[in-house]
């Protein structure tokens, strides 16, 4: 377990994980690498990561569904995929173990980090499908639920994307629905870690709570402000990791 000072500064970190990650999905951004600059072994950090980032979503998924703006229904068939991805996902972690996770975390980071930057801008408008619900189910879904279940971080911003792109779906929409889709795979990925002995519940718990807590109010403000807050955020967070882990020690 870190020391008390660094114990609190994470927790200070999952409050915000969880505020930006309800509005941009990118909450993962900021916890991970946090948990390995505080000495986790990779599998560990992961697998902490998993669970306390489970139950900020569950926060934000609920407050979406509670105020009506999540329609779980034409999704059923992603979630099925999705979940199978992710336990795909998490086993391969697994297999792959600390050393090689590693060298790979730092280049997914940064990899994403890129991504969100040269993304193109996103509105609340519905626009035409390139592919129907039972196509994304074979094809964008398990492959998402994969890489959640590999490794996690921006899978939260990268759904709404494909949301947006593939289906159709206006910003705000596409950031409801993927509350739902990300806590199904983060949930099936935090319980084959938990399974497997991995998590260190004392930051778990704490961190767990304070994303609770930060993505109530997030959730809040993208039912109120919608994409003109998103994808800004998401910008200035991936640019500011990526800076961390390109330039600073």
């Amino acid at each position: 377990m870190p020391d008390p000072s660094v114990f609190l500064l994470l927790t200070a970190i999952a409050f915000a994980a969880g505020f930006i990650s309800s509005m941009a999905g990118a909450g993962g951004m900021l916890t991970l690498p946090a948990l390995l600059w505080a000495g986790l072994p990779p599998i560990a950090a992961l697998a902490t990561n998993k669970v306390q980032s489970t139950l900020g979503t569950l926060s934000s998924a609920w407050n979406f569904f509670r105020k009506g703006h999540l329609e779980l229904k034409p999704l059923l068939p992603s979630f099925v995929t999705a979940l199978l991805g992710a336990c795909l996902g998490t086993w391969t972690a697994l297999s792959v173990g600390n050393e090689l996770l590693a060298l790979l975390l730092p280049v997914l980071l940064i990899a994403i980090g890129l991504y969100f930057l040269l993304a193109p801008k996103m509105t609340d408008e519905n626009r035409q499908s390139r592919l129907s619900p039972a196509q994304f189910a074979c094809t964008a879904a398990p492959l998402m639920g994969f890489y959640g279940g590999f490794f996690g971080p921006g899978m939260g911003s990268v759904f709404p994307f494909l949301l947006v792109w593939l289906l159709g779906y206006g910003l705000r929409k596409a950031t409801a629905q993927t509350k739902a889709m990300v806590l199904s795979v983060n949930g099936v990925s935090a319980a084959i870690f938990i399974v497997g002995g991995h998590v260190v519940w004392s930051l778990a718990i704490a961190m767990s709570l304070a994303q609770v807590v930060g993505a109530r109010l997030g959730s809040n403000l993208v039912i109120s402000r919608g994409a003109a807050l998103v994808q800004p955020v998401i910008i200035t967070v991936t640019l500011l990791v990526a800076f961390k882990l390109l330039v600073l020690p």
